[in-house]
C-alpha cells in the first residue's frame, strides 16, 4: 500500500527542509525525502563550516536570471531580515563578516540543527536515505513517487534537488530529468562561482605565482547600454597552479562567456603609467624596487618578464610609451580563461529551469499543476556572500505557504 501525504518536498537541503517546515506548520502531511546518507552537506560546508547564511543587503539586483524580474517577488515576501528572526528565535549567535555577510559564531551545524527543529515542530515526516525512481501523475491530478522505500502518494510535489555543483556531496540532475518529463523548459546550467583555468602554455609565466592574494577589480563583458552583460567586482584574487581564484574571480565566473577576457586591474587605487611617469625624474630607483612598493615581489617578476622589461632597468631610463605599456599591464590585464573547474568546485550552479515556466508568487510550475520547484535547481544564481542562502530561504518560503 502506498502511503498517503498531501506534500513531498524532494530534497533536504536548505530550500527544501524551509519549504517543509512551512507547508507542515499550515497544518499539511509533508514528507521530506532525500537520497543521501548526511543531512545537509552543502550548508555543512559552506562558509568555512560557519555558515554564511544570508546577506543582509540582499536584493534581486544581486541575483542572475534569464528572467531577472522572477526572484522580486520571493525576496521582498522574505527577506534577510526573516530570516534573522529565525536564527534570533533558536538563540544563534552569529556575526556580520565582509559587505553584509552573515555568520554563525559557532557551527554550520546550528543552521543545520535549526531547520530540523523547525520540521519536527511541525511533524514533518522523514525518507533519508531514500532514492526517487519515479514520479509519475494520475488522472486525477494526484502524483505517485516510486521510491526504494515503497510508493508515496502525494497531492503536491516539490523538488528542492538542486543543481549540479559539487558532486562529491551528492549534486545530481534529478530536477533537470523531471522537468524534461513534464515538458519544463530549461536555461543551459553551467558552473558558477568557480575558479577559472587557463591553457598550460598561457598559464606557464604565471604558475610560480600560486598563493599570491592581493585585492584586485575585475571586469568581464558589456557594463553599458540598454542590456548590459558584463559586471565588475572589487574583491581578493588568488593565484593557483591552474589559474585564478579567490572571491574576485568566483564572483565574475557567474557573468564570464567562455571565449571573452576578463580584465584584472591589480592597483585599482593607482594609475601606474601616470604615477611612474611622474615619479621619472625623481626616483632613481629599479623599476623592480619601485613596483614592489605597490605589489608583490614574484607578481612584480612576473609582469616584468611578461612585458619584456627588464628588473634592473632605472625607472629615469624608461621612455612614456614603455611605462604606459606597463601601467596598462597593471592596471588593464586583459585574459581570456580556457574554461573553469568545473562543477566539482563550482559553489553553486548557474542556469535550471526556465522560470518563465513557473509562478513568481507560488514556484508552482504553470503547466503542471501541483508540482514546485524551489532553490537552485531553477535559473535563479545569487552572487558569493548568503545571497544564494536567501534564495533557497525565499524561494521555500514562497511554496511552503502556497501549498498551505
Amino acid at each position: 500500500m502506498a502511503k498517503q501525504f498531501d506534500v513531498a518536498v524532494i530534497g533536504a537541503g536548505a530550500a527544501g527542509m524551509m519549504c517543509a517546515a512551512v507547508a507542515a506548520q499550515g497544518g499539511k502531511r509533508v514528507v521530506l525525502i532525500d537520497h543521501a546518507d548526511k543531512l545537509a552537506e552543502k550548508i555543512r560546508i559552506s562558509g568555512g563550516g560557519r555558515c554564511n547564511f544570508t546577506n543582509i543587503n540582499a536584493g534581486p539586483q544581486n541575483f542572475l536570471s534569464d528572467n531577472p524580474h522572477f526572484c522580486k517577488s520571493a525576496l521582498s515576501r522574505y527577506t534577510p531580515q526573516d530570516f534573522l528572526a529565525l536564527v534570533k528565535k533558536h538563540r544563534i549567535g552569529y556575526h556580520e563578516k565582509h559587505k553584509g555577510q552573515l555568520f554563525c559564531n559557532e557551527s554550520a551545524e546550528q543552521i543545520i540543527q535549526m531547520l530540523k527543529d523547525e520540521c519536527a515542530a511541525a511533524d514533518v515526516h522523514w525518507r533519508m536515505p531514500c532514492k526517487v525512481e519515479s514520479i509519475a501523475r494520475g488522472d486525477d491530478g494526484a502524483f505517485v513517487l516510486r521510491t526504494d522505500s515503497g510508493d508515496i502518494d502525494v497531492a503536491s510535489v516539490v523538488v528542492a534537488s538542486g543543481g549540479l555543483s559539487i558532486p562529491k556531496i551528492g549534486a545530481s540532475d534529478f530536477a533537470y530529468r523531471l522537468a524534461e518529463q513534464f515538458a519544463l523548459r530549461m536555461v543551459e546550467p553551467r558552473p558558477a562561482l568557480v575558479p577559472l583555468t587557463f591553457d598550460d602554455a598561457a598559464w606557464a609565466p604565471f604558475a610560480p605565482l600560486s598563493g599570491i592574494a592581493l585585492e584586485v577589480e575585475v571586469t568581464t563583458g558589456t557594463l553599458k547600454g540598454k542590456n548590459p552583460s558584463g559586471a565588475r567586482f572589487r574583491e581578493d584574487l588568488l593565484f593557483t597552479h591552474r589559474g585564478l581564484s579567490g572571491p574576485a574571480i568566483l564572483q565574475i565566473s557567474s557573468f564570464w562567456q567562455p571565449g571573452t577576457p576578463i580584465v584584472v586591474n591589480l592597483l585599482p587605487e593607482m594609475d601606474v603609467a601616470q604615477t611612474l611617469i611622474e615619479g621619472k625624474g625623481g626616483i632613481k630607483k629599479q623599476l623592480d624596487n619601485v613596483l614592489s612598493q605597490w605589489l608583490p615581489v614574484r607578481l612584480v617578476e612576473g609582469l616584468l618578464a611578461a612585458t619584456g622589461l627588464a628588473a634592473d632597468a632605472r625607472l629615469a631610463d624608461l621612455t612614456d610609451a614603455a611605462l604606459r605599456k606597463l601601467g596598462a599591464a597593471v592596471n588593464q590585464w586583459s585574459i581570456v580563461p580556457s574554461g573553469s573547474e568545473g562543477y566539482r568546485k563550482a559553489e553553486v550552479t548557474r542556469g535550471g529551469i526556465d522560470t518563465r515556466d513557473l509562478s513568481q508568487q507560488t514556484m508552482m510550475a504553470a503547466k503542471v499543476p501541483g508540482l514546485y520547484f524551489i532553490g537552485e535547481a531553477v535559473d535563479v544564481t545569487g552572487w558569493l556572500g548568503g545571497y544564494n542562502f536567501q534564495w533557497a530561504w525565499a524561494s521555500g518560503v514562497a511554496a511552503g505557504l502556497a501549498l498551505r
